[in-house]
């Protein structure tokens, strides 16, 4: 099988650490050839798609080869894993990927789910596992909801890794102000969530393949700190999934699989649901090295047996 990955650039990726390199590994180690590129190098002439891309060898990480420009039919696989913003690049990249799926090629995720399930929106469609959410733009509505919450914290719809998320009390001063901040004068709607004290046990990432729950971290966040996520510190420990988290995988299931996401990372607080993750899910090497599950390989052995 030939696989392409379309990425950051090659250099800003660390091995130890990426689920893409994980990924990539784990196909060269099933004898899989192994291409890389970057959105930008994603060509559409006419409705025919091509790519310019390099052949790379990943063990030890990594040698790039010579690169060239291939038609996309001519992959088997093309993974899209650059990280998010989902800005107008991203978006535009997805569109070319529009034209390679439509020329046979299996492109993971689905580009047209990509663009559709917003990780903080798409959660909405399964309400009944998460705690009390609101999305708004308006001030009165948000200050409303954080009057029955008690406690919520904010997130932008944009956002990724805990950047821009805040945990605010209804009778914080200035809570108003700081709505028509985060709201840029309620031009901008953002998700407001009954905050969980139960974070402070953790915040656990589940990765589900083809739907299917295959591996899961817990994250702590640090002393002092509500978020967890890795990349503001907070620490990957082994866990196992509760009954109710199986509940909450078995009923996103049916929707990812209809839809194309076949790699997926959700995030579950207190059991409840609170993002599902799509445009290039993290926590691969945490799961590897906490749990002993060789999960990148698994990952590849699952693609291979749907092909």
């Amino acid at each position: 099988m030939r696989q392409l990955f379309v990425l950051d650039p090659l250099r800003q990726i660390n091995p130890l650490k990426d689920s893409s390199a994980a990924l990539m590994q784990a196909a060269e180690r099933a004898g899989d050839q192994v291409w890389a590129s970057t959105p930008a190098d994603l060509i559409a002439l006419g409705d025919v798609p091509w790519v310019v891309a390099a052949p790379v060898v990943t063990d030890p990480w990594v040698t790039p080869g010579a690169r060239e420009r291939l038609a996309l039919s001519e992959f088997d696989v093309i993974w899209m894993r650059k990280d998010p913003p989902v800005d107008e690049a991203y978006l535009y990249a997805s569109h070319l990927l529009d034209v390679a799926e439509r020329a046979g090629v299996r492109v993971l995720n689905r580009p047209s789910a990509l663009r559709a399930w917003n990780e903080k929106l798409g959660a909405l469609r399964f309400s009944r596992w998460m705690a009390p959410t609101l999305v708004a733009g308006r001030v009165s509505e948000l200050i409303g909801f954080a009057q029955e919450q008690g406690e919520v914290v904010l997130k932008p719809l944009g956002g990724r890794a805990g950047l821009g998320v805040i945990r605010v009390r209804a009778e914080a001063p200035g809570l108003k102000a700081l709505l028509e901040l985060v709201t840029e004068q309620e031009r901008m709607p953002v998700m407001a969530q009954r905050f969980l004290p139960e974070v402070s046990e953790g915040d656990k990432r589940i990765l589900l393949v083809d739907g299917d729950p295959l591996g899961a971290v817990n994250r702590k966040p640090q002393e002092g700190e509500f978020r967890s996520n890795l990349a503001v510190g907070g620490q990957a420990e082994a866990t196992q999934l509760t009954p109710r988290e199986e509940k909450i995988c078995a009923a996103l299931a049916p929707a990812l699989r209809a839809e194309g996401l076949f790699f997926v990372g959700i995030d579950v607080i207190g059991g409840m649901l609170s993002e599902i993750n799509v445009t290039s899910p993290t926590g691969v090497r945490e799961v590897e090295r906490l749990m002993g599950v060789p999960l990148g390989d698994q990952v590849i052995a699952l693609l291979h047996a749907l092909h």
